[in-house]
């Protein structure tokens, strides 16, 4: 296995078991609420480049993701600008906004204007 095979790996694996402890903390909730809470703290505060991934995950077969994770992927918004497009493109992207805020981190332009009042 090559080192760039190695780490994709790893940081695949990273991801999946991020979002099983997002699961695992969501499982005490009514099942609706546990799916949407999910979908609602990756969409918050997942970078662009880990929900690109997350779906690449998913469409190779979501191997090992969490029960409650496969049902709140429905609810999780895919990035929306290719790597390298618009406002804040390259390396702003691949960082997201700091704190996991705003619209490089997913936030929608309803949530933004709620977080400014």
């Amino acid at each position: 296995m090559s080192h760039d095979e190695h780490h994709t790996a790893s940081t695949a694996e990273k991801l999946v078991r991020m979002a099983n402890q997002i699961a695992t903390f969501f499982r005490s909730k009514p099942r609706e609420e546990g799916v949407a809470g999910v979908a609602e703290h990756i969409n918050k505060f997942w970078e662009p480049r880990m929900r690109r991934q997350f779906f690449e995950l998913l469409d190779a077969g979501g191997k090992g993701f969490d029960e409650l994770v496969l049902a709140a992927a429905p609810m999780v918004r895919p990035p929306t600008a290719p790597e390298g497009v618009g406002i804040g493109a390259g390396a702003d992207v691949e960082r997201g906004a700091p704190g996991g805020k705003g619209s490089a981190a997913g936030e929608s332009k309803a949530e933004i204007a709620a977080s400014q009042k």
